[in-house]
């Protein structure tokens, strides 16, 4: 198995059983967690997640099929999901708007 690890597009942030939240970056941190300190060593989404985590690692399998089979494996296991606040962009002005309606014409 490869070491690099392949890095998810959006970060996973879960809520642990204890209350504490914990975020993972990609694969590896994924495998690493399911591996070492999974509550439950068993279930269909388990075995899923590993495999496919395994597979993203060795580029059998695309980095976002893992990401969702950790997530299903994290909701079997009462771990849900925490959905990050969208960071929210600087705001247009008016005048930023006329600009780019003119310039489009």
């Amino acid at each position: 198995m490869l070491i690099n690890n392949v890095p998810w597009t959006r970060p996973v942030t879960i809520r642990l059983q204890c209350g504490l939240e914990r975020s993972f970056t990609g694969a590896y941190d994924a495998l690493d967690f399911l591996e070492n300190e999974w509550p439950l060593r068993h279930g269909e989404r388990y075995d899923r997640a590993v495999r496919t985590c395994r597979g993203a690692l060795n580029g059998a399998i695309p980095s976002v099929i893992a990401r969702e089979s950790f997530l299903a494996a994290c909701l079997e296991a009462d771990m849900p999901a925490v959905m990050a606040p969208r960071k929210a962009g600087p705001q247009p002005t008016l005048g930023s708007l006329r600009t780019s309606r003119y310039s489009a014409i």
